[in-house]
């Protein structure tokens, strides 16, 4: 738990600008329904030049 509060943590601070410029976050997500009934599922993500963050729920 703690390496998910870490990158919670480090989404955060490059999403506010805290470093450096703020970096625009992304985010989605998604129902779906099908024979095993109604899915949900998404996620956030930062992309900055070649290094990408990505926390699917």
């Amino acid at each position: 738990m703690r390496g998910a509060a870490a990158v919670a943590l480090t989404v955060f601070l490059a999403g506010c600008g805290a470093d450096g410029e703020p970096v625009q976050p992304t985010m989605n997500a998604t129902i779906g329904y099908g024979a095993g009934g109604v899915n949900t599922w998404g996620g956030i993500g930062l992309h900055q030049g070649p290094l990408s963050i990505y926390l699917g729920f």
